[in-house]
């Protein structure tokens, strides 16, 4: 098994029927993100093992992308956008799937799978998928359960089936989602307290967060994204890495990376929208804005000005080149991400993104403070 990144030579021997990884969610980020790194991976013999895809939906409008997701030949991932100035075209095919099925009819192989192949299981569900349902404080499986809830009763499987240790990595946009998830399978399992034991001492939750932007998709599988690709995991005793990529990265703590998404793409993104606010701006992109010198003078003098000096103060020596990246990113010619998404909770996210920014790291910030001061409600 892959424990970290230069063990390599202790990958797994896999056949092509079995399947090291399970992964649960069909979205077109995992497609372009996870699925794909595995696929490169593997070519080089750098990976688990290939995966199965499970639906846990049900949604019956999906079984084509689920058909065209194992399909011998793979999916294409279209990559677009800008590195280091230069524009990047390019399509690659991701053929790590060997399996595709869904929890509404396949949950017997799907347990079969968990018990008798997988070492890791891999998630990245809907937000409407976490969230409790009725049908969750049931002790048998059942398909109008939450994602948390079909995850315990995988687990219980596993512990039924043998009880070998299992790890599991979500990969939602969810802070400390391991732990999170970790806390809402234990509150679950508690109907079979042995089960539960067994969970607490053989099953780990492994902390990550993912960043590339994704913009569309292709049909019947795969997608469009930006070249820019990140999957921080948070280092824990037992590690095993899913796969060796470049686009891969074991962290000692995720707050590093948490802070550099926030506190300079994240930002960035609000203090655009606020400034396309103000001026009554009519473009409809982010890469409409960067496409105006004057727009784009002025964010690259706020990054220098006020939130570099920020980060240096804390030791951050890569926020430099963050910032490159995040302007690439940005001006994007390929990406279509709409501003009226971004201002979606506005001011909220100028309280987390740059607020919170400002209570960190004390920078002096003469823009961003007026910032926040103006949109702070009178209640605060």
């Amino acid at each position: 098994m892959i424990k970290n990144s230069i063990e390599v030579e202790n990958a797994m021997s896999i056949t092509q029927s079995s399947t090291a990884i399970l992964q649960i969610g069909t979205s077109r980020f995992l497609q372009a993100h996870a699925d794909l790194f595995l696929s490169e991976a593997l070519a080089q013999g750098q990976a688990l093992g290939p995966v199965t895809v499970v639906q846990s939906s049900g949604d019956a409008g999906r079984r084509g992308r689920l058909q065209a997701l194992a399909a011998p030949e793979g999916f294409i991932v279209r990559v677009q956008g800008l590195e280091a100035g230069q524009p990047v075209s390019f399509e690659t095919r991701v053929t790590s799937v060997r399996r595709a099925l869904t929890t509404a009819e396949d949950w017997v192989e799907i347990c079969r799978i968990t018990m008798e192949e997988v070492e890791i299981i891999l998630s990245n569900t809907a937000d409407q998928g976490w969230m409790p349902q009725a049908a969750d404080t049931l002790t048998h499986f059942d398909q109008a359960m939450s994602y948390p809830a079909k995850l315990t009763h995988l687990l219980r499987a596993r512990y039924q089936g043998g009880g070998r240790p299992i790890q599991v990595m979500p990969t939602e946009l969810i802070p400390r989602n391991g732990d999170r998830l970790r806390e809402r399978v234990l509150g679950l399992a508690a109907f079979d307290p042995a089960f539960a034991n067994w969970l607490g001492a053989s099953v780990r939750f492994v902390n990550s967060l993912v960043d590339r932007i994704v913009s569309a998709p292709l049909d019947p599988a795969g997608a469009i994204a930006e070249p820019y690709a990140l999957w921080a995991i948070e280092d824990c005793p037992g590690l095993i890495l899913p796969c060796v990529h470049a686009a891969v990265q074991v962290v000692p703590d995720l707050d590093r990376i948490e802070k550099l998404k926030l506190h300079i793409l994240n930002l960035g993104h609000t203090w655009l929208v606020a400034d396309w606010q103000a001026r009554g701006g009519h473009e409809e992109f982010v890469r409409e804005l960067m496409a105006d010198p004057n727009v784009r003078i002025r964010l690259e003098a706020l990054y220098r000005d006020e939130v570099l000096p920020g980060f240096a103060a804390k030791g951050f020596t890569t926020a430099p080149d963050y910032v490159a990246a995040t302007l690439d990113r940005f001006a994007n010619p390929f990406l279509n991400h709409r501003l009226s998404d971004i201002a979606q909770n506005h001011a909220e996210k100028i309280r987390r993104r740059i607020g919170a920014f400002l209570d960190w790291s004390g920078a002096d910030a003469p823009q961003l403070r007026t910032l926040v001061t103006n949109t702070a409600s009178p209640d605060d």
